[in-house]
């Protein structure tokens, strides 16, 4: 038995992995109703478009338990179990995103120093009906045809293993968009690597601006 209560892990372990064109999971309701509305009201109120690491943002409540579960050793576990691989090895890297810039979403399969990447999203209605939804892609040039088209509403989790293959992306969008994403990388070297390069990112933004 585990003691995560703010994943939904029957849903977590209900959902199929698919393995073309390459090998990923599309889950939903993935957070226990019983947790949403304190979720929503803990989200930190980032001022910064992008992604920051957890080290640059302040949690709190519901929300920073969220963070410690997907953290965890016994999420890994479980993840990994699904995927077949061992997970638990692996650093994490968790960053969080509020706000969104035309900019983002390009086609891309996620570098070589990742094994894993996965995504929680944690906004309540998405009304464009293309823009800021991630597509599981067949190539790096086309964002059509695409094998899923992942809904970036609450509770919707996506998980895929890093490879040559694996393009995503989303066609351009510029607002909130409310996301927390783990990646589980090879070492604790490259760990710092991105997370200083991050830093960096985020300080030269406070600096240009966009």
């Amino acid at each position: 038995m585990t003691s995560l209560s703010i994943l939904n892990l029957d849903a977590v372990r209900s959902a199929a992995v698919a393995h073309e064109p390459y090998t990923y999971f599309l889950g939903s309701g993935v957070l226990n109703e019983a947790a949403v509305a304190e979720i929503r009201q803990d989200f930190p109120d980032i001022a910064k478009p992008g992604y920051l690491t957890v080290d640059e943002v302040a949690l709190k409540g519901r929300f920073k338990a969220l963070i410690d579960e997907l953290e965890s050793d016994a999420f890994s576990r479980i993840l990994g179990d699904k995927f077949g691989i061992d997970l638990v090895s692996h650093p994490r890297l968790t960053t969080i995103m509020r706000r969104s810039q035309l900019k983002y979403g390009s086609i891309h399969t996620d570098g070589p120093s990742k094994v894993m990447t996965l995504l929680v999203y944690m906004n309540d209605a998405w009304e464009a009906p293309a823009a800021g939804r991630l597509r599981v892609l067949y190539d790096g040039k086309n964002y059509a045809p695409f094998a899923v088209e992942v809904p970036p509403t609450m509770g919707t989790m996506f998980a895929f293993l890093r490879a040559d293959n694996s393009w995503h992306g989303h066609e351009p969008f510029e607002g909130e968009r409310r996301v927390v994403q783990v990646a589980w990388v090879k070492d604790a070297a490259e760990l710092a690597r991105k997370k200083k390069r991050n830093r960096t990112a985020q300080f030269l933004k406070g600096i240009f601006g966009r």
